[in-house]
Formats: C-alpha cells, structure tokens, sequence
C-alpha cells in the first residue's frame, strides 16, 4: 500500500457508498493548489454489490467524475474502506531498520485478523514508543489480497494506473489534522454507514477506529419516531441538525438515542488512547464529513463529552478560488478522504 515513486502527477480516487470524488492537487509551499476535482453520486446498491454488472456501472460513475474534473492524469491513488481494511498501532523493539524491516516480516501474523497468505500488509514506523521505552511504535494496516486485487482490476480496467490503496482513516488523517497541533486532537470522518475516527498526537494517528454509526442511522431513527420518508428524515437532519428550537427540537429527540451511542464511543475511543497514554490529554474533537453538515453535532458532542470540539475542513491546506468555494460548498465536507489522498507525496 506504498507510494511508487517517481511517477509524476497523480489524483486521489474516493469510492464512497453515495459518491464518487476525485482530487488533483498541485504543491505550493507549505499548502496546495487544486487542479482539478469532481463529484459524482452513485446508488448506495451499486456500490454494495460484487456483481459484474454492479462493476460496470461504478467504472461508469468513476469516468463520470474523471471526465467532468478535466483530470487527464492515468496515475491514481484510492483509498480502501474502513470496512475492507485492519489498522491498529503496535510496538516493537527497537533496532537497525534492516532488523525492524526482518521482524515485521516475520511477526505481523500476530497483529492481522486474517492469515497472512491471504492479507495484503503495509506499515510504516512512527517513531519512538510514546509509552515503553526502548520501543518503537509502527502503524500496521492490512486488507484482503482478494479485495484489493478486485480493486486494482476494477480501476485499472478503466485505463488507470493505482501507484497507492491506503485506507480511507488514514487518508483523512493527512487532509484533516491541524496544522502545527501540540495536542492530541480525536479527528472524525462521519460516512453514510460508520464513521472513521482517529487520536492525532506528534504528527501521527496514535489511535484508529470505525464505529458503526453514521448519517443513515440517525435517518432510520427519525423516520421511525418522526413517522417521515427517509428523504424528508435526511432534509431535516441535514437543515435543521440538533437545535432545539427548530422544529420544536423534534430532530434532537427523534435520533437522542442513536446520538447517545455515538458519543460513547468516542468516549470510549478518548478513554482507550488515554489509557494507553495517561499523560497526554485529549484536547479537541475535529469533525468532517456528514458530521461538518449536521448543525449543532459538535454543540451537542461537546455537552456529552465535556471536549471542546469543532467542524474540521479537509481543504484547510488547499488554495482554493471563490468560484471553486461556492461550488464546493455543499459537499466540500465530504471530501477527507480523498484530499488526503491527494496530500500524499510523491517524490521522484
């Protein structure tokens, strides 16, 4: 799941379960320039199913985005669903990169929850361990062989050339984390159906998680207590979000319970890094995706979680022109993922 290198110009390549989005970025400094990028919906089933015809109609959607963001590179990075991808943060002892390099060969069975002769495995070495001495931390991640190979076939079908697959959690890591932060931040990526979370310390996700609560779990929720249809149930999660005086707070009451469980987890997720690292806290929660677009979600997590948290934008980093801001705006959110995708180097 490395970066090829010297490859030239290359786009970042989202497959998410209701759009597909592709980015170019170009760099400038310290930050970046966009190139190129477009947005394409797709029918949650499409992207659900194995079937051949299923394959066809997303490489349909895929050239769709392609063609409508003028990108004209082949060279492609995509990001792997948390749902298909393994990653975890382990440590090791410390020694000479060609022993790390020999241990991690030989020892990564142990960390994967699948046979290595059947996982696809990457890692990459963050430094020393944050908790035990003369220890390295190393941040794993792992998929199936038979999933990414159906999609390096799918995309490279379509005349493209994958130089990466990296996983959706880490990608967003890269487009969302502060710049400059000292502090360890819980950063969040909220999908249609999970939502990706990691604890950002030193420059590195020190934590990875997926919980399974997303946009559609609050939508089922309301439309059983609001007795509405699934698009009115999403029009009033998305307009009117967690304020108790819109709609005399009936939003709110109608998904408290799946809201309720959500929290817990981070809450879980802020205990479980905090165990690991008693001395460092957790000073932020940063959201993205459908979590940006629910007014008043953070409003709402902070009271719970007693953290300060806050709407995170995955193009803080990117030069962006008025015209492309305004017609960004309604998904600019959604794009973590693959601007991260984007932000990966590629030195030749």
């Amino acid at each position: 799941m490395k970066l090829s290198k010297g490859l030239g110009d290359f786009f970042g390549l989202d497959i998410g379960t209701n759009a597909v989005r592709v980015v170019q970025l170009s760099r400038s400094g310290e930050s970046w320039n966009l190139v190129h990028y477009g947005y394409a919906p797709v029918d949650s089933r499409i992207t659900a199913s194995d079937s051949a015809e299923s394959r066809r109609r997303l490489g349909e959607v895929i050239m769709t985005a392609i063609g409508q963001s003028g990108i004209k590179a082949t060279n492609v990075a995509i990001g792997l669903p948390s749902s298909k991808t393994f990653t975890t943060i382990v440590d090791v002892p410390k020694v000479s990169e060609q022993e790390l390099k020999a241990t991690m060969k030989y020892q990564v069975d142990q960390y994967i929850p699948m046979a290595i002769d059947e996982a696809k495995v990457d890692w990459a070495l963050l430094g020393d361990s944050l908790k035990s001495q003369g220890q390295y931390e190393v941040l794993l991640s792992s998929t199936a062989k038979s999933y990414a190979e159906e999609r390096l076939e799918l995309v490279e079908g379509l005349g493209l050339n994958v130089i990466a697959e990296e996983p959706d959690q880490i990608a967003m890591v890269r487009s969302l984390m502060p710049a400059n932060a000292q502090e360890a931040r819980l950063i969040l990526d909220m999908g249609e159906n999970s939502t990706d979370l990691a604890v950002v310390y030193g420059g590195a996700p020190r934590l990875v998680r997926t919980v399974p609560t997303g946009l559609s779990s609050m939508v089922r929720a309301a439309v059983q207590n609001l007795n509405v249809q699934d698009s009115q149930a999403r029009q009033f999660i998305l307009k009117f979000g967690l304020a108790p005086d819109r709609l005399d707070g009936q939003v709110l009451r109608a998904i408290d319970g799946v809201l309720d469980n959500f929290t817990a987890e981070l809450i879980k997720s802020v205990k479980f890094f905090q165990t690991r690292y008693p001395s460092i806290p957790v000073s932020g929660i940063s959201f993205s995706g459908f979590g940006a677009a629910i007014p008043q979600i953070d409003a709402y997590v902070s009271s719970k979680t007693g953290i300060p948290s806050v709407v995170a934008d995955p193009w803080q980093r990117v030069n962006l022109t008025p015209a492309d801001k305004q017609q960004l705006m309604p998904v600019a959110s959604e794009f973590a993922a693959v601007v991260g995708l984007a932000q990966r180097r590629n030195q030749s």
